[in-house]
């Protein structure tokens, strides 16, 4: 019987090092084409990752992927919010017609947060620009939009040719809160926001695609939804989708990879399935044409697959098995999915060969994600479930554990709790931590970046008795630090 090991059983030997913890690059990949910044990804699961936390991941360097417990078009919609949170030309933008109402510049103002809206003709020629200071609301609502817009003749205007470092350029000099592009006609071809310019100035390391749009991701499943949400994805702009089971070495979800592997209209976007936790399954997911592949089966906090079916591997030899499956597809990425308590699970999960890490329970807490808040005893916590408990798989992930046909709850076999997570504060100080941490690991080994902590970890396998001195013993803690705690 062959011996498997967690994280709490192994630790990194210390060497020789010239690199101080900021000296670390701690850049990584979720998938062939999707590098990040910060190798950290927000799982999909409905009390983790909705468009609030995705955008916080983005903005941090890192990824969100949008969970599939929603309606096609909503969670098309997740993605869409995702993509205009931050732009450098906002392609498409929301226009109005000179023959609408305030109403309808009212409504988009309320639904979408514009504030500033174009105006064009039926052929898509801007002829002016309608903002919040031109109307009032409710008196106004039937005024026409042409009686009261800015007419594009005193609007200041570039043609769509210009670069985005001339366009903010424009926007500064010019004191502009929204730059119109155009073609040689006159045709409305994008915006460009102040509020845009400001954001990229205040986050340098925000992940984005080659459009300055940031980065998001989604999970579909396998059942018969699978193409149709994927395509309405894709429209969304999503840039990678995330095939999402409990077990991806199946020939369902291998069928799913060829399945988006075939479309044209999905080839401009990666394909990462999951989860698995062995060799053989990391192979065959590649061969079908994954981009990149989930490990972790049973690791989670709230999931129970590993006591209710009795299935799993311990996750740090599921992720030397995994490493293994790719050794001829280095382009492959390894995503190290669950487990993780502390940061120095993080520098032992990418040390092990893991390419980035999905954290799940770390991030429930977050005030960005939309688990719901409650106050006990004192302290506030945020709700935070496995996508195989009841209420998750009454939601929507029944599909996730193979028992899609089942339509009476009742019958439901669960592999997953329901529980509550302390509440953490803004996801960008959790990271700050947990990056902290990887970069002092980093650090102790002498490794400049992932790629250098992989060929320089030397593990050792600890006791119990070593377990508990790695922990904090013999004293009662009185003031907790930002980045351990035993709760």
């Amino acid at each position: 019987m062959q011996e498997a090991l967690t994280y709490d059983d192994i630790l990194l030997v210390p060497k020789y090092s010239e690199i101080l913890p900021g000296d670390a690059d701690t850049s990584g990949r979720f998938s062939r084409r999707i590098s990040l910044r910060l190798p950290i990804v927000s799982s999909p699961m409905d009390t983790v990752t909705e468009h609030q936390m995705a955008i916080a991941m983005a903005l941090q360097g890192g990824l969100g992927i949008i969970h599939k417990n929603l309606s096609i078009e909503e969670q098309a919609e997740e993605v869409r919010l995702v993509k205009r949170f931050e732009n450098g030309f906002v392609d498409n933008p929301m226009t109005v017609s000179p023959e609408n109402s305030v109403d309808e510049a009212h409504r988009i103002h309320e639904e979408k947060g514009y504030k500033k809206i174009p105006v064009v003709d039926k052929n898509n020629k801007l002829v002016g620009l309608v903002t919040e200071l031109d109307y009032l609301w409710p008196q106004d609502k039937d005024v026409k939009i042409a009686k009261i817009m800015i007419p594009a003749k005193r609007l200041t205007i570039v043609l769509n040719n210009v670069s985005l470092e001339t366009a903010n350029e424009v926007i500064r000099t010019k004191r502009l809160s929204v730059l119109c592009v155009v073609d040689k006609n006159g045709l409305l071809k994008s915006i460009v926001t102040r509020r845009d310019l400001e954001k990229n100035q205040s986050f340098p390391n925000a992940n984005k695609d080659a459009k300055k749009h940031l980065l998001a991701g989604a999970a579909v499943g396998v059942g018969v939804d699978l193409l149709p949400r994927a395509f309405a994805l894709s429209e969304a702009g999503a840039d990678v989708i995330v095939i999402d089971t409990a077990h991806g070495h199946s020939k369902g979800v291998i069928n799913a990879v060829k399945a988006c592997k075939k479309e044209k209209r999905l080839r401009h976007i990666d394909i990462v399935a999951g989860n698995v936790a062995t060799k053989t399954a990391v192979e065959d997911l590649i061969a079908a044409g994954a981009d990149g592949v989930k490990i972790g089966i049973g690791p989670g906090s709230i999931c129970t697959t590993r006591v209710v079916a009795g299935i799993g591997v311990p996750q740090a030899s599921a992720i030397i098995e995994a490493t293994k499956g790719k050794a001829k597809n280095k382009n492959v990425a390894l995503i190290a999915d669950g487990g993780i308590k502390y940061s120095g699970d993080i520098t032992k999960a990418l040390a092990l060969g893991a390419d980035c890490v999905m954290l799940g329970g770390l991030l429930a807490g977050a005030e960005e994600s939309p688990g719901e808040t409650e106050f006990v005893n004192g302290r506030m916590y945020k709700t935070y479930r496995g996508m195989g408990s009841l209420g998750a798989m009454n939601r929507g992930s029944k599909d996730r554990y193979g028992q899609a046909s089942i339509t009476d709850s009742g019958k439901f076999v669960p592999e997953g709790i329901e529980g509550r997570t302390i509440y953490r504060g803004p996801v960008e100080k959790i990271l700050y931590q947990l990056i902290g941490g990887l970069r002092s690991g980093m650090g102790y080994l002498g490794a400049r970046n992932i790629a250098e902590l992989q060929k320089k970890a030397a593990f050792v396998k600890i006791t119990a008795a070593g377990f508990t001195e790695s922990h904090p013993h013999d004293i009662t803690i009185t003031k907790e630090a930002p980045n351990y705690s035993k709760n």
